[in-house]
């Protein structure tokens, strides 16, 4: 075996322990923020393993530069995509696992009108 081998076996064998750590995740945790934590984790950084297991072992600039764009789009998407399932669960009302330490949006999410009260901050007056 040569070098790019034995770097794309071992590429792919982490890419698929995380994205077998992933499945059972989401079959383990307790509720659906969790759950979207875990696979969104999972997929990350399973995905991008297996794809740069293919360009290592490939080892063609074609397939490279497009594997890497397919990286940079899975680090650009999941974390969007698992925000807003997130916050499609929260604002459709379900349920926190009981032992959650605390709802940081309670009280502060109007779910009839669907706004986000924040904090109010005081900006400094500029300089005159």
């Amino acid at each position: 075996m040569s070098l790019h081998e034995i770097i794309a076996l071992a590429l792919a064998g982490v890419g698929c322990v995380f994205t077998l750590l992933g499945a059972i995740g989401v079959f383990r945790m307790p509720d659906v923020f969790m759950r979207m934590s875990t696979s969104a984790k999972a997929s990350t950084l399973g995905v991008t393993s297996l794809v740069l297991a293919s360009a290592v072992f490939h080892a063609e600039l074609s397939l490279t530069v497009r594997a890497l764009f397919v990286v940079c789009f899975v680090f650009m998407t999941v974390p969007v995509a698992s925000h807003l399932i997130g916050r499609a669960a929260y604002v459709s009302g379900a349920k926190l696992w009981p032992r959650t330490g605390e709802d940081a949006l309670k009280g502060k999410y109007d779910r009839s009108t669907r706004v986000l009260r924040g904090d109010s901050v005081r900006m400094p007056k500029s300089g005159s």
